[in-house]
């Protein structure tokens, strides 16, 4: 076996191993039927559709010819790092954490965090733009979330709403 893409190759390992495990945790709920889905059918649907597409990326790696074999680099630590604690960041705002009694600051807030950190991974940090782009997501996030889908969580700091 020779794989002519490094990167076709390990990224079809990725979503192979992505799809079988969302379709793997998808058999503990009722899937049902296409007329009648349950709660498994997306996720298994999902699941299989990522199994299939890295199957065929993967396919695709050790038959399609590359210049120089689509080597891998070096891991951006930097990137990775931020983006992780963006995320981790938004979680802990939007819900907060009481048994270490941290109160949840919202929708709002951890929209901004979570902009103002992921922005930190890139190569230029222009707090003007960000800010411009953390109001944007914010106002979307509000209307989509909050106003049109009506789901119950926290806009803002439990403080400040009591």
């Amino acid at each position: 076996m020779n794989i002519k893409s490094q990167k076709d190759f390990f990224s079809g390992l990725l979503f192979m191993g992505v799809g079988v495990a969302f379709a793997w945790g998808a058999t503990n709920y009722s899937v049902g039927t296409g007329a009648r889905m349950g709660p498994g059918y997306f996720p298994l649907m999902l699941g299989v559709l990522m199994a299939v597409l890295g199957i065929v990326i993967t396919f695709n790696s050790l038959v399609v010819e590359t210049e120089d074999g689509d080597k891998i680099g070096s891991w951006a630590f930097k990137p990775l790092f931020f983006i992780i604690a963006a995320n981790l960041v938004f979680g802990l705002m939007l819900g907060g954490l009481p048994s270490v009694k941290i109160p949840a600051m919202g929708l709002i807030v951890g929209i901004y965090a979570l902009t103002f950190i992921a922005s930190l991974a890139g190569e230029e940090f222009k707090v003007k733009e960000v800010a411009i782009l953390a109001t944007i997501l914010a106002i979307m996030s509000y209307l989509a979330f909050i106003v049109l889908l009506k789901l119950q969580f926290p806009v803002w700091p439990t403080f400040i709403t009591g």
